[in-house]
This record gives C-alpha cells, sequence and structure tokens, in this order.
C-alpha cells in the first residue's frame, strides 16, 4: 500500500490514538497481571479455593473488559472525534453493564467467592485504568492534533 493510499498515514489523530492505544497497553499489562496474582493470593490464603478461582474469573473479566477499551481506541481511532466520544461512551456504559451482568450471574455459584470475584475485578479495572493514566502522560501526545 503506498503512502498516499494509507489510510494512518492520511489520518494524523488515528495514528495518534492508536499509538497511545499501545503505549497503554504496554504501560498497563504488567501491573493488571500483578494486581490479578495478588488478588490470587490473598483471595486463596483468606478464603480458599472458592476465593482463588473468584479472583481468577473476575480477573480475567476486568482484562477483557480493560482490553476491550483499547481495541475500541483502535478500532475508532480513524473515524470523527464526535463518532469516538461517542462510541468511547458507549463503550464505557456496555463494559459497565458486562461487568453488572457478570457479578449477577456468578453471584450465585458456589464454588466462586462474590467478594473474591468483586474485590479482584475492581483493582485490576482500577490499576490498569491508572497504568494507562500514567501511559497518556508519558507519550507526551498533543491531545489537539493539528490539521486534522
Amino acid at each position: 500500500m503506498s503512502e498516499a493510499t494509507d489510510p494512518q498515514r492520511e489520518n494524523p489523530h488515528a495514528v495518534t490514538v492508536r499509538r497511545l492505544a499501545s503505549a497503554m497497553l504496554r504501560t498497563a499489562i504488567w501491573p493488571g497481571v500483578a494486581t490479578v496474582v495478588v488478588g490470587a493470593v490473598v483471595a486463596t490464603a483468606l478464603v480458599g479455593v472458592p476465593g482463588l478461582v473468584g479472583a481468577v474469573v473476575g480477573g480475567a473479566v476486568a482484562f477483557a473488559s480493560s482490553l476491550l477499551t483499547i481495541w475500541l481506541m483502535r478500532f475508532t481511532g480513524g473515524m470523527s472525534p464526535h463518532f469516538v466520544m461517542v462510541a468511547a461512551l458507549g463503550g464505557y456504559v456496555g463494559k459497565m453493564l458486562v461487568l453488572l451482568v457478570v457479578m449477577t450471574l456468578l453471584g450465585g455459584v458456589e464454588a466462586i467467592h462474590r467478594e473474591s470475584l468483586a474485590f479482584t475485578m475492581l483493582a485490576t479495572v482500577m490499576v490498569w485504568a491508572g497504568a494507562e493514566v500514567v501511559a497518556f502522560k508519558r507519550t507526551k501526545i498533543p491531545t489537539i492534533v493539528p490539521g486534522s
């Protein structure tokens, strides 16, 4: 594909958003893994096997929802900034609904400790979001891209 027809080269906003998404993923992945591991160890020590299962499931769901945010950034990066905002808000609402449904459906499963699932999920989402903020600050990407 030539440089003239490459949509990423033509749209500086898309290049910026995708670069930011990559930086966020690189910065958030290991703190997210560490949070799930700590949650699993603490839950296992306090509750036993149901705590371990709850923490691992909560961490996996939190990871999936956080990765969905990165995917959404990459997918909508080249679109109109207005549509990107709609997608971001819709993605946020959708993510919260999915997390609520997961908590509701898995709350009655006896093999899963509900609080371990909830606290690990919450901690992982919070750590991931914090790491995304750190990545945003470190990338030195302008929030307003001239010429877009």
